[in-house]
């Protein structure tokens, strides 16, 4: 779905480096207990290339296929969905980006995750619902998220970053081209693809200043 949303395929397949067992992820993680959150993308690198494994917690995926969001994406289902599609956004992006020899930073990583959260997840039920703008998605995404109280201070405060900037972007989408008189999702669509093409300075800059 991201890679058709922003005509970015990439050279891998996610599921091919899935991982949904926490003591594998904490073994690979080296660490005693499992791992904090239900995704994580864990990433080693050396002068060959890098490695890579997607933890997403098997419960998370269980529940997703007792209430599949590509079939009807609503409350019930959209947490468990944003953690999944977070972690795919992830793997996609970096895979995308290091075929380009682009190196990416970890704000660069939760920037683009947090759009992509909203991009794909407005995608679905405008598709499920008809084309009726769902004027909630904005509220649940970012007026109503929260953050791990576990979060170490560095995290939290990227995350914050990231979740701001990834904001002001999608609010401006919405505003431009879906709640005019005259929608334009197609021009919408060429947006996200500009956006999700540029680097992390670019990206900020663009979310920030962009009308």
């Amino acid at each position: 779905m991201l890679a058709g949303l922003y005509d970015a395929p990439a050279e891998h397949d996610v599921h091919d480096f899935l991982i949904t067992d926490a003591a594998h992820a904490a073994a690979l993680l080296g660490a005693v207990g499992p791992p904090a959150t239900d995704e994580q993308l864990l990433v080693a690198e050396d002068g060959e290339g890098l490695e890579l494994s997607l933890y997403v917690d098997c419960q998370v995926l269980e529940r997703l296929l007792g209430r599949c969001p590509l079939r009807e994406l609503s409350d019930a289902n959209l947490a468990d969905y944003c953690t999944a599609l977070e972690g795919v956004s992830h793997f996609h992006y970096l895979v995308w980006n290091a075929a380009r020899a682009r190196q990416v930073s970890l704000l660069e990583l939760e920037l683009q995750a947090e759009v992509d959260k909203y991009a794909s997840a407005l995608r679905l039920l405008l598709a499920q619902r008809g084309g009726r703008f769902p004027g909630e998605l904005f509220e649940r995404l970012f007026d109503r998220a929260s953050f791990l109280p576990s979060l170490e201070p560095e995290q939290r405060a990227r995350y914050e970053e990231a979740h701001r900037y990834a904001a002001r972007f999608c609010r401006r989408l919405e505003e431009r081209f879906l709640r005019r008189r005259q929608a334009r999702p197609e021009a919408m669509v060429a947006e996200l693809r500009a956006f999700y093409r540029l680097g992390r300075h670019a990206k900020l800059r663009h979310a920030e200043l962009w009308r």
